[in-house]
């Protein structure tokens, strides 16, 4: 089984515009047109069997109608993680309902969302999802599109698992894109997940190899930040490193089953 952890899309007629509007402020293609529809026949080409949604509030108000939208597309190839704006004001009874719904974790991304992940005020947040056994995924490291500062580093999320040590947190792009050093010091051997996406290209495969040996297979996810890389393409990357088998399943899929508490689907 091959699990992408690490997917966007947006409703259909948002999805016209959204899509074309981050390509150009980060300067870079689109693989999809950034539906779901799109995203299924894309994990059709590479073989994927489940993609998780990263869905984004960028504003407070957005939060239940997004929240609501993940929830309606989900099915047995696509699953979707929820948004909490920490500007919203019902962010208790929103991730109430999104665990009732059955959704496993939250995606923050804190440049977009405009706070810095290792603020106090956002830990109140983090244990009501914490304690609802769910997983949270944060943007790690430099997003392209957006200028400084970067409000998610190596650093914080380090201080993120001393104050909640054992919670099921992911920190994307290997933990923190263009942050190599950042990651390899704070983050390398701690209880916490990196997934794959939008890495490869920068590290390259002794980047990438070098930074899974060390912090261990099992806690690495694989994840591409579509639409923003050709899927089937990072399965073979992931595929050429020179890792046992074994731990390329796990990377491809193994962990995140694990993780989501998927069962035997």
């Amino acid at each position: 089984m091959i699990i992408d952890i690490h997917t966007h899309c947006f409703p259909d007629k948002l999805a016209t515009r959204a899509v074309p509007y981050l390509a150009a402020q980060a300067g870079i293609p689109a693989h999809t047109d950034g539906t779901v529809k799109a995203l299924k026949d894309s994990m059709k080409r590479a073989g994927i069997d489940i993609c998780v949604l990263q869905p984004i509030a960028t504003k407070p108000e957005q939060t239940p109608g997004v929240n609501s939208w993940a929830v309606s597309v989900q099915d047995k190839s696509i699953i979707s993680f929820g948004t909490i704006h920490p500007d919203y004001p019902l962010w208790q009874d929103e991730i109430r309902a999104l665990s009732d719904a059955g959704i496993r974790g939250v995606k923050f991304h804190p440049d977009y969302q405009n706070f810095f992940a290792d603020s106090p005020k956002l830990f109140p947040i983090y244990e009501a999802i914490f304690n609802r056994d769910m997983v949270i995924l944060f943007h790690a490291g430099i997003d392209i599109g957006l200028p400084s500062p970067c409000h998610c580093t190596p650093a914080m999320l380090k201080g993120l698992t001393d104050a909640f040590p054992g919670a099921p947190i992911i920190a994307a792009h290997m933990g923190g894109y263009l942050l190599w050093d950042d990651v390899k010091h704070y983050l390398i051997g701690r209880d916490i997940y990196l997934d794959t996406s939008y890495s490869f290209a920068d590290l390259g495969p002794d980047g990438m190899t070098e930074i899974v040996k060390t912090h261990g297979a099992g806690k690495i996810l694989f994840g591409t930040d579509s639409p923003w890389v050709n899927q089937r393409k990072e399965i073979f990357n992931i595929r050429s490193l020179p890792l046992e088998e074994k731990d390329i399943n796990a990377i491809l899929g193994g962990n995140a089953r694990k993780l989501l508490k998927l069962g035997e689907i």
